[in-house]
């Protein structure tokens, strides 16, 4: 099938899976923390207190595998649905919360928890059975939905909370959970264009089959890829505005360069996902994912012209934007598609935990020196090494490569 006939087939699994992404539980990293300064006003949290909901991932990463493992079973049109009934849930729950902290965060963690359906281990198998020519730039489109839908969601959601509370704006979200969950469950269905084209019967890893996987010399380059190119992440979600000020930067300056970043995320997305459907997985690594490098180190620079700097965070725009195509591109070429899920949770385990890798980072360096220099060539050096682990990956034969030559199914 042609790169356009597989959009024209397969058009409704893969709006399914944009929208999926879209209105599932990424969309609560760009809105969860307009709520803040009105719960913790209401119910007089210090906000060191409320800083601790950031453990909720560490907690809830280690159900992903089996979220991961879950969705291989039952495939994405149930998983989702599940998904996407626990997440209204948890949004309805949080809106008639009595201020108890733990009670909150517990609510936080269970919805996470259930929420991870709605998530890319999902929805990223939807497009990996349908689409094969125009894989990369479907997984584009489908991760590419959640900050673009952001972009309209954070100002109706702000101004709800502002008019009508933030118990409203909880169950304002919840509503388009709701929508968000019938609009993929129904594209999901048995229409046409609907069935998978590449499809494994699935056999589940037994314990000896893991333990196999995590000896696996590509399977430890990838995750390791993974961990170590987001070592930078806290940088740019919490810090950016921070590095930019050291380096002179004046606040109008500073400001334009972050909205330059949000535009090269969504750039760097897009042009991996065309590159991906071109270029051999390991070569688009190490230069999406290496070259950002090459802007940590500069950010380290005493040179702070306005354009290196915004040269220099736009680099690393292009991996934040890149690094999710790639992993879930890389994962569906190398190994057997019945348990794809579940080796994808692994990979965002991987990426849970390079991110908190970060602060501890941060941290360390700051008491030592009150500047970011250091922090920033060490993640430049993580960032690197990374991609050169990923670029490594080429040189080891995956299970969909090796089976076919060796004349047998791919093994699970």
């Amino acid at each position: 099938m042609s790169y356009r006939m597989e959009f024209r087939a397969h058009w409704r699994p893969l709006l399914a899976a944009t929208v999926g992404m879209s209105l599932g539980l990424a969309l609560n990293h760009y809105v969860m923390s307009l709520f803040a300064p009105a719960i913790i006003a209401e119910f007089g949290w210090s906000r060191a207190q409320y800083a601790l909901i950031g453990i909720a991932p560490f907690v809830t990463m280690f159900f992903i595998p089996l979220a991961g493992r879950f969705t291989d079973r039952v495939g994405p049109r149930i998983a989702a649905t599940v998904g996407f009934v626990s997440l209204p849930l948890g949004y309805l729950a949080l809106s008639f919360m009595n201020g108890s902290f733990y009670l909150f965060l517990a609510i936080l963690i269970v919805k996470a928890t259930f929420g991870t359906l709605t998530t890319t281990m999902v929805f990223a198998r939807v497009v990996v059975e349908r689409f094969d020519r125009a894989r990369g730039i479907g997984l584009s489109i489908v991760m590419s939905g959640a900050p673009l839908v952001a972009a309209v969601a954070v100002p109706f959601v702000a101004e709800i909370i502002a008019d009508y509370g933030w118990r409203n704006g909880f169950r304002a979200l919840g509503l388009l959970s709701i929508l968000g969950g019938v609009i993929t469950v129904i594209l999901l269905g048995r229409g046409k264009g609907a069935a998978p084209v590449v499809s494994e019967r699935h056999v589940a890893y037994s314990r000896n089959d893991v333990v196999q996987l995590f000896r696996s010399p590509l399977f430890l380059l990838t995750i390791g890829g993974m961990l170590l190119v987001n070592v930078p992440q806290l940088l740019v979600a919490s810090q950016l505005k921070l590095v930019l000020a050291e380096n002179g930067a004046s606040g109008a300056a500073a400001t334009g360069i972050i909205a330059l970043y949000a535009g090269g995320v969504a750039v760097g997305r897009f042009i991996s996902g065309l590159a991906l459907d071109r270029i051999a997985v390991h070569k688009v690594a190490i230069f999406a994912l290496g070259l950002p490098a090459l802007g940590l180190a500069a950010l380290a620079s005493p040179f702070d012209a306005v354009w290196l700097l915004g040269g220099s965070v736009l680099l690393m725009a292009l991996a934040q934007g890149a690094e999710g195509d790639i992993g879930a591109y890389l994962v569906s070429r190398k190994f057997a598609l019945r348990n794809y899920s579940l080796i994808l949770s692994f990979l965002t385990v991987s990426l849970t935990l390079g991110a908190a890798t970060g602060p501890l980072i941060l941290s360390y360096t700051l008491r030592l020196a009150d500047r970011y220099d250091s922090f920033l060539l060490i993640s430049a050096g993580a960032t690197l090494v990374g991609a050169v682990l990923f670029y490594l990956t080429g040189k080891h034969p995956g299970e969909r490569e090796v089976a076919p030559a060796l004349g047998r199914p791919a093994l699970a």
